[in-house]
């Protein structure tokens, strides 16, 4: 939702930032997984309870993750980056939840559970759209830079940081956190079948 206001003004800011990294001759593919590990190292911290390293992490994956396309931009960037960066994210995501369900099995596991079915219906509506869309030579009017068409909605990457700032700075709120944004994921996906299908469907029957 507030992806497509964000990016533009971190555009920018992320260019500078990516312009010695192509000096050193990093790639951008080099970031997306170096982004992926500092990510994944989330997790442990998450499990005993280190939430403020954690947050740290999470806010250095994210980093990566815009500096990588900002890098990909000067580079000329490839579909294979673009897929590495997207199943990557996505591999997080998840594992950011199961991180808090570590923390707690308890009082976590099943709003974990839940928030990870409800990941699963926005991940799965983002890119199955983006599949048929490559196919009909459909583009975002709004992420013209993406190597995929990013369908957007309520719950998108700025928010689910957002998300994951909040329990980690309020852990013990994972819970209502969990069921309240799991509830804006299914509004999303429920958004992004309705609309995906009836442009797939127009763009059949353009042919």
């Amino acid at each position: 939702m507030f992806d497509r206001h964000l990016i533009p003004l971190v555009r920018r800011p992320l260019a500078a930032l990516a312009a010695p990294l192509a000096r050193c001759h990093l790639s951008p593919n080099q970031l997306t997984l170096a982004g992926f590990a500092i990510g994944l190292l989330a997790v442990p911290l998450l499990a005993f309870g280190c939430y403020g390293a954690a947050l740290l992490l999470i806010a250095l994956n994210r980093l990566c993750d815009g500096l990588d396309g900002a890098l990909a931009r000067l580079s000329g960037g490839s579909d294979s980056g673009g897929f590495l960066d997207i199943v990557c994210d996505f591999i997080f995501y998840a594992a950011v939840v199961l991180g808090f369900a570590l923390a707690d099995p308890v009082n976590n596991a099943l709003p974990a559970a839940f928030l990870l079915f409800c990941f699963m219906g926005t991940g799965a509506s983002f890119l199955a759209f983006a599949v048929m869309a490559a196919r009909y030579g459909l583009q975002s009017p709004v992420y013209r830079n993406k190597s995929l068409y990013y369908l957007g909605g309520l719950t998108e990457g700025s928010e689910t940081m957002a998300l994951f700032a909040a329990m980690c700075l309020w852990p013990a709120g994972f819970a209502p956190l969990a069921w309240g944004f799991g509830a804006l994921c299914l509004l999303t996906t429920a958004g992004r079948v309705y609309y995906g299908f009836h442009t797939i469907r127009r763009a059949e029957e353009a042919r």
